[in-house]
């Protein structure tokens, strides 16, 4: 019997959707020329529609009742197929087993493609370590690190394990773990993470944590099982099919009791078939994301658009999502007489010219972007790491770095209350010396997207709370939810916090959207009800993750997102409100020998002709005030 099964399944397996839609338009031109009876064939050419559409929706209902007792809408379509053949209803039944084909391919083209985003995370491990022992470095796998292990790292190599620098100072990028772009210095004693990346120095690190407690080991696994809750489309007729087979049937078999005409009772079970319910959700699914690809928005789950309109509350990351993501020189200030504002900002890029650090490259770039004065020539460019850089213009020492730096030439400098409020605020404060004074500084931040402000206004007039979750330091997290006008916020978030939040509303019955560009949203984007993911910016990962993707990061449409939704759930309850009124209406006819199957077929289309307009309308639906 289970090899049997296993046949049949396999059967309605081949092909796919390109072969649903073929057999599709052959079974719609047969039932066409059926009703028209154009031509003159020994038997009715609607057979084309049963056999290609019929068969397997009879193969499906017989296999869900053998496997698991299920009893699902075709059972019940199945009833009317068979009914209908046997009276010699051949149009009611190929009709109705085209309308039921119809609306499982409509679901099937709103299921979600596979996500590749574990398999990316995999390839992320690091692969091998630089054990050193008894002074001398050798090349293991990674997997063999155990703890309490020095190992080496060079710059440009993933860090194997989580541990501790014992020697040597570097920059870190964390992106994979905090999101933010800036890496981060470090020096002896500070932690570092698994798969996090040593952009410089060359360090010496003990294991701390190795294979299945790493950092990164762990992030798969949390995004192994948030995408292991994450519920898919489930079609309304299916939620509803017990209570309908059993309705049919004992509508039918009543009427057939009381009246003696087997064909009112086969008409019956024809007008219960639930065409038109089955087609309510996915028209109206697929019509609102056809609008939504023309705002800009790739929706990768079917459902997605339906759960989005549940949604009471939408987390954000910071860090390209709501600002730009990449830092920008804000401010810039001469302490000396014979250096201006201008020229400290010109030596500033001038020197860190040849710096590969984001925030040398930050400056450099804002440097040329709002300067119309062409950079210095310089000379015996240094990198020193974990501070800064120096090069000689104009026969001069200039520095350029943190107060590391200053510290290291034994240069003074004055914390003022104006560099305590950039600090406060999340700004980097570069300070520009020669080996002698400080003679400037500069202040770089990360910038608001120009229509985050709106963007956040709008959500919150749909009845949607804004929340921020970043890996962030508080002072920045908390000047730009000031900003912004959100009131929750939690900073210095790790994947499993991000999530932690995430699980803990839904715990509460409070739907909550993830929207983040990152790595470490990942975990989250899977987790919460609806994630939507940055699509220029965002990494491979988090896009795979994702619900719905931006595709060029516009933020801005976020509101006409949440109110398309509602807008389709609108539209779903008028579908299956219509279509079980007309259900019903046309039962009551049936009853009392009005209607044949062949009527109460082409009712099933009125009933879904009604349906797909009423969706079709969503394509071009915009909010008032471009919402």
């Amino acid at each position: 019997m289970e090899k049997t099964i296993k046949k049949l399944e396999d059967i309605l397996a081949f092909g796919g959707i390109k072969k649903e839609i073929i057999l599709l338009i052959v079974s719609g031109t047969a039932l066409i020329l059926s009703l028209t009876d154009v031509l003159h064939l020994p038997f009715d050419i609607a057979w084309i529609a049963i056999i290609l559409c019929g068969i397997p929706i009879i193969l499906e209902a017989v296999i869900g009742l053998i496997t698991a007792f299920d009893i699902k809408a075709d059972v019940l379509v199945s009833l009317a197929l068979v009914a209908s053949v046997c009276i010699g209803e051949d149009f009611a039944a190929g009709e109705v087993a085209f309308i039921m084909q119809l609306g499982s391919l409509l679901e099937d083209l709103t299921v979600a493609k596979a996500h590749a985003g574990i398999e990316k995370l995999v390839h992320l491990t690091p692969q091998t370590a630089r054990l050193i022992h008894d002074g001398k470095e050798t090349v293991i796998s990674a997997d063999k690190v155990n703890v309490g292990d020095i190992l080496r790292v060079l710059p440009g190599e993933s860090i194997p394990v989580d541990g501790v620098i014992t020697s040597g100072q570097t920059s870190i990028d964390q992106a994979v773990m905090t999101g933010e772009s800036l890496p981060v210095d470090k020096g002896i004693g500070d932690e570092v993470s698994s798969g996090t990346v040593n952009q410089f120095g060359v360090f010496e690190m003990r294991a701390e944590k190795v294979g299945e407690d790493s950092s990164i080991q762990r992030m798969i696994r949390l995004v192994r099982s948030a995408d292991a809750g994450k519920a898919k489309i489930v079609g309304m007729a299916d939620r509803w099919a017990t209570w309908i087979v059993m309705i049919a049937l004992t509508a039918a078999a009543l009427t057939w009791l009381m009246s003696g005409e087997i064909i009112r009772a086969v008409t019956i079970l024809v007008v219960f078939c639930p065409c038109a319910l089955v087609l309510a959700t996915p028209t109206a699914i697929m019509a609102a994301i056809g609008n939504a690809t023309k705002h800009g928005s790739l929706i990768r789950e079917g459902d997605a658009l339906e759960r989005l309109a549940k949604v009471q509350k939408i987390a954000f990351d910071k860090t390209g999502t709501l600002t730009n993501g990449t830092p920008e020189v804000i401010y810039h200030k001469s302490l000396v007489p014979d250096h201006s504002a201008k020229e400290i900002y010109q030596l500033a890029a001038s020197v860190e010219r040849s710096s590969e650090h984001p925030i040398g490259q930050a400056i450099v770039n804002s440097y040329k972007s709002s300067e119309n004065a062409p950079l210095i020539h310089t000379e015996h460019f240094q990198m020193l790491l974990g501070h800064g850089v120096s090069a000689i213009v104009d026969g001069k020492k200039i520095l350029a770095g943190n107060t590391g730096l200053l510290d290291r030439y034994h240069i003074a400098y004055h914390t003022t209350s104006e560099i305590r409020d950039f600090l406060s605020q999340g700004c980097t404060v570069i300070y520009i010396a020669t080996d002698k004074e400080c003679i400037g500084h500069l202040v770089l931040s990360d910038t608001l997207r120009k229509e985050s402000v709106t963007m956040i206004k709008d959500l919150t007039s749909l009845g949607v709370q804004p929340v921020l979750l970043t890996g962030d330091n508080k002072n920045a997290a908390y000047s730009i939810a000031d900003r912004l006008d959100i009131s929750e916020i939690y900073a210095e978030c790790l994947p499993e916090d991000k999530l932690s939040f995430i699980d803990s509303c839904q715990q509460k019955g409070n739907a909550v959207c993830m929207i983040g560009d990152g790595i470490n949203d990942a975990p989250a984007l899977k987790k919460a009800a609806v994630g939507i993911a940055m699509g220029g910016i965002g990494s491979d990962i988090a896009v795979d993750a994702a619900d719905i993707v931006l595709v060029d990061d516009e933020v801005k449409e976020l509101p006409h997102l949440v109110a398309l939704s509602k807008r389709m759930m609108t539209k779903i309850k008028l579908n299956l409100t219509f279509s079980m009124a007309l259900n019903f209406l046309a039962i009551a006819f049936a009853v009392t020998g009005v209607l044949d199957p062949v009527i109460g077929a082409l009712i099933h289309n009125a009933g879904s002709v009604f349906v797909i307009i009423n969706s079709v309308f969503l394509l071009k639906w915009k909010k008032k005030n471009d919402l």
